[in-house]
């Protein structure tokens, strides 16, 4: 195990602990929701966003402890993003993290319903952070917003269902959707830590030039690993782009330049947190591992 996989290890056993105390509910008439809402939150995962927040708290000098729950926040958003994906009416996938998907555990119903409630949910948590000054929480929760809303995942989203049977949007059309769907939030983690942790707008620019390649990175690989990867090894199916018309980088160009993209846009990711020195250790192993990733 790299030093890269063993703190990420660590900071998930953090963050799914912190989780499974998050969602309860008392009142029988919402057990069958919460239910729904802790069977996707806690269906396992990497937990990369939270982790990301966290890592890049510690790599600006600051303890990561007192912000958690804003990591736990984001998650609760990247999950409910993964409820709506797979629905029928979007992805229409089946299995998510090696078990069966929301909507086909519980219903589309409560699917839809899961994933609204951990989106706002969220919000819940982070407006309740009052460890935090009131000027950065709201900060932090406008950041979320954005990146979650139209201008956002949402946007991102809409603009794949548009996409949908279009082989032809170039390559500069993928990259829009792929940051919109994927890229932004990765940012968002890393801005909200830089809000936290006070930094100088020279770093925050270096920050955000770092998100955005490892969303890059993370989006090719993840192109890569539906045409060519291990459905086993990763929990879902693969050939969900080719099944729904989708294009990706290695139908605009080929497998070997996706992977020749995908290791571009790593080595830049690396070279923007330079100069964070040795603090920022994680970010740029983490790019490496997100290269090379087989899951």
């Amino acid at each position: 195990m790299t030093t890269c996989e063993a703190y990420l290890k660590k900071q998930k056993q953090l963050v799914e602990a912190r989780l499974q105390t998050l969602l309860h509910t008392e009142d029988k008439g919402f057990a069958s929701l919460y239910e729904a809402m802790n069977y996707s939150l806690l269906a396992g995962g990497k937990r990369v966003r939270p982790t990301l927040l966290l890592a890049t708290v510690e790599a600006l000098g600051k303890t990561a402890a007192p912000y958690l729950d804003v990591a736990c926040a984001l998650e609760c958003i990247h999950t409910y993003s993964l409820i709506h994906d797979d629905l029928p009416a979007m992805d229409d996938d089946a299995l998510r993290r090696g078990k069966p998907t929301n909507h086909v555990m519980f219903g589309e119903g409560m699917a839809i319903l899961a994933g609204d409630g951990l989106l706002t949910f969220a919000f819940e948590l982070l407006a309740a952070q009052q460890q935090i000054e009131a000027a950065k929480r709201c900060q932090c929760m406008a950041v979320i917003a954005r990146a979650a809303g139209p201008a956002g995942m949402v946007g991102g989203q809409a603009y794949d269902l548009n996409a949908e049977g279009n082989m032809h949007i170039g390559v500069e059309g993928l990259q829009f959707m792929h940051y919109h769907k994927t890229g932004i939030i990765f940012e968002a983690a890393i801005e909200i830590a830089a809000i936290l942790a006070d930094a100088t707008p020279a770093i925050r620019d270096c920050l955000r030039t770092y998100a955005y390649q490892l969303g890059l990175t993370f989006q090719i690989t993840d192109d890569i690993l539906d045409y060519s990867g291990d459905a086993a090894m990763l929990g879902k199916p693969v050939g969900s782009d080719a099944k729904n018309h989708k294009a990706t980088y290695v139908t605009l160009f080929s497998l070997a330049e996706a992977r020749s993209m995908a290791q571009e846009a790593a080595t830049n990711a690396i070279m923007a947190v330079s100069a964070l020195g040795e603090e920022a250790w994680f970010l740029r192993q983490l790019a490496t591992y997100l290269l090379q990733r087989v899951r």
